[in-house]
């Protein structure tokens, strides 16, 4: 499919194709970028092939760029990621070294994954999942929670990832009077009143946090960087929430930490293998909180926030200016 003018002919200007394989939302985005900006010639190919010929003089893409079609693209310059997390293998090591602009729409979920992290913080330290396991044996247990209440008033939560989603849980952990120590790299936002640090630092702070949240999305740093290791630093008392990536989190090594008490709980939106097995001894655990990646789901404002990322990068890439959102390749976010 394609949106162009007349006056796009005549002029060429800036081509701007919409990767494959198509789905319901880039054609929406699509149409609306022509819409909106008739300045560039919008392309929607349905296959691999015709999207390789047409790189080959377009200015600036979405989606996935395979390998072999890159390396016929003789003139991009900007690449946009629909997702701020995007699958293995997206950043290969010739698009890193391409001297495009990857941008992507980090910063989009906020408000909705907050509160689903909220929902793991208030009802670990609760005790919630032993009362819902009391509540499936139909019995009045007031003494069924086996673990400590935490106050939070009184107990210390460290975020690891900072950005869109961990600032808004910072603020948060903060109208709950709670202290924050922030793990970040490159903090894009400032908050007051929490402890910010660089990686490098978290395993000085773990042992001081009642609550370890991870919001980071899998590069190469972050794999796994909670394990065996990480565990055994934390407070027996503590807990881990994940709702980044699950492959910042080996599975195995948080079981055994639940089941040896060396942490006390988690709560997990993501997770190293999706769905999880069955078989796991995930399921199995008492004082644990598992969603099936539902975060932002049915979250209706999201699209139009991702989509008002993509035209305010494409009026600024009109205009020669430094686009937003912009990726560090190295690290993949």
């Amino acid at each position: 499919m394609i949106f162009t003018s007349k006056v796009n002919k005549e002029l060429h200007l800036p081509k701007f194709v919409f990767m494959p394989p198509q789905d319901d939302l880039k054609k929406e985005f699509a149409a609306r970028l022509s819409d909106t900006l008739p300045e560039f010639e919008v392309h929607s190919p349905e296959t691999d092939e015709v999207a390789s010929d047409l790189i080959v003089d377009a200015d600036a893409a979405m989606g996935w760029i395979p390998p072999e079609t890159l390396k016929k693209a003789e003139k991009i310059k900007w690449l946009h990621n629909p997702d701020a997390g995007p699958f293995f293998g997206y950043y290969y090591e010739d698009l890193c070294k391409h001297e495009l602009t990857i941008t992507n729409p980090r910063g989009i979920y906020w408000d909705h994954i907050s509160h689903h992290i909220m929902m793991f913080l208030l009802g670990l330290s609760r005790g919630l999942p032993w009362y819902s396991k009391s509540k499936s044996e139909k019995k009045w247990d007031r003494n069924a929670r086996k673990t400590p209440y935490v106050f939070l008033g009184d107990s210390t939560v460290l975020i690891n990832g900072v950005g869109g989603i961990g600032h808004e849980t910072a603020r948060l952990c903060r109208e709950f009077g709670m202290r924050v120590i922030g793990i970040d790299p490159r903090p894009e936002y400032k908050i007051d009143g929490i402890e910010m640090h660089l990686p490098t630092d978290i395993e000085k702070y773990l042992p001081e946090a009642d609550f370890v949240i991870s919001t980071v999305p899998h590069t190469p740093e972050t794999e796994f960087m909670f394990n065996t290791k990480t565990f055994k630093i934390m407070k027996n008392s503590a807990y881990f929430i994940n709702v980044g990536r699950g492959m910042v989190c080996k599975l195995d090594d948080l079981v055994n930490a639940i089941e040896s008490n060396e942490i006390s709980g988690c709560g997990l939106d993501v997770y190293e293998i999706e769905p999880l097995p069955d078989n796991h001894k995930l399921w199995s655990l008492d004082n644990v909180m598992l969603t099936p990646h539902i975060a932002v789901a049915e979250a209706a404002n999201l699209n139009n926030r991702r989509y008002e990322i993509l035209e305010n990068n494409a009026k600024l890439f009109l205009k020669n200016q430094d686009l937003i959102n912009v990726v560090d390749k190295e690290k993949w976010f």
